[in-house]
């Protein structure tokens, strides 16, 4: 094993450097990042909505699960949220009571009605008030259960956290869907823009730095395109005698696949 791998850093380095003469570097092409999505929740899929090969956008949704029950909370908590009865009858209560111990006031200034009578309209007063404050802060909580009750809702829904397409799909309506990390409904690949990787010589170290513009030629299709280096690495390999370039490919129109061998030439700023 030793010799097979001597054998391969030293193919490698004799690659590198007669691709060194030319100015062009074998490259391959790669997805910007793969991702397997799985559910935040566990339940039974009530439909996958993309197939293997279609394109997603971020924020598409591609899985949904069955949401009977979250529902059914929603349209309670909801229901709870629109009933001002009990407000709008605090609020009436309060507003008499404050008038009320208004008269009183008036009353007492004119010797009319004793100091007890005067106590009583503003302890009435004071009751109304703290009636009417459980009225808003309950309120309040049926409004923030609407909210839990989306929240809830909402993760029996999946969306694309990025623009890609589908690479596999693992599960199919009628199927559970776990939170297991071992068990995915769908792996997913961002395609826009690419990574194209490059092994260069040693001797060209420094001379790539970031931001320098570089032509792609892919396999398929038969043209080039315009990429630019993201990433040089900073640490060789010291028995190949070579470092790492990453450059980045936009690729909006998905002409370009994932996997492809290339062909890369660094343009020389004027």
């Amino acid at each position: 094993m030793p010799a097979a791998r001597s054998l391969a850093i030293a193919l490698l380095a004799a690659a590198c450097a007669a691709r060194a003469q030319t100015g062009e570097f074998d490259c391959i092409i790669e997805a910007r990042q793969t991702v397997d999505i799985r559910s935040p929740v566990e339940g039974l899929i009530e439909r996958v909505h993309v197939e293997r090969g279609e394109p997603v956008k971020r924020g598409q949704v591609i899985v949904t699960l069955e949401s009977g029950p979250e529902r059914a909370a929603l349209a309670i908590a909801r229901s709870k949220s629109d009933q001002l009865g009990a407000l709008k009858a605090g609020e009436a209560k309060a507003t008499l009571a404050r008038q009320k111990e208004v008269r009183a006031e008036e009353l007492a200034l004119q010797k009319f009605i004793s100091p007890n009578a005067l106590e009583e309209a503003r302890t009435e007063r004071m009751l109304a008030e703290s009636e009417l404050k459980v009225a808003r802060e309950t309120q309040r909580l049926s409004q923030l259960e609407v909210g839990r009750a989306n929240e809830v809702l909402a993760m029996r829904t999946v969306r694309s956290p990025v623009n890609g397409v589908v690479v596999d799909r693992y599960l199919k309506a009628g199927e559970f869907a776990t939170t297991n990390v071992k068990e995915p409904i769908l792996r997913l690949a961002e395609v826009d823009p690419l990574n194209v990787e490059v092994i260069l010589p040693a001797k060209l170290y420094g001379e790539i730095r970031r931001g320098d513009r570089a032509e792609v030629a892919p396999e398929t299709p038969a043209r080039t395109f315009a990429a630019t280096v993201t990433v040089v690495d900073q640490v060789m390999n010291a028995a190949a005698g070579t470092f790492g370039v990453r450059l980045k490919l936009p690729n909006p129109k998905l002409e370009v696949p994932a996997g492809a061998k290339c062909m890369v030439r660094f343009v020389k700023p004027q």
